[in-house]
């Protein structure tokens, strides 16, 4: 675990958010850095499949990485 800084309107941003979601700032900040990196490394997905994903990946058997990696090979093959 590691220490990142964020700009004080991005904090703020976080702390509207995950007030509203019923999220702790760290959970929200997680999850914006999950689908973040989900959308970057596979652009032709559209937000609600990407949180299909983060889904599947919770299912026993499965993990975040997996879906990452699974759907990572899907674009480039």
């Amino acid at each position: 675990m590691g220490i990142v800084k964020i700009s004080e309107q991005m904090h703020e941003n976080l702390r509207l958010t995950s007030g509203a979601l019923s999220r702790s700032i760290n959970a929200q900040a997680e999850h914006w850095l999950r689908v973040g990196m989900l959308a970057e490394l596979n652009p032709g997905l559209c937000y609600s499949e990407i949180c299909q994903l983060l889904i599947q990946a919770e299912q026993p058997g499965h993990s975040s990485e997996t879906a990452i990696r699974a759907v990572t090979a899907a674009e480039f093959a």
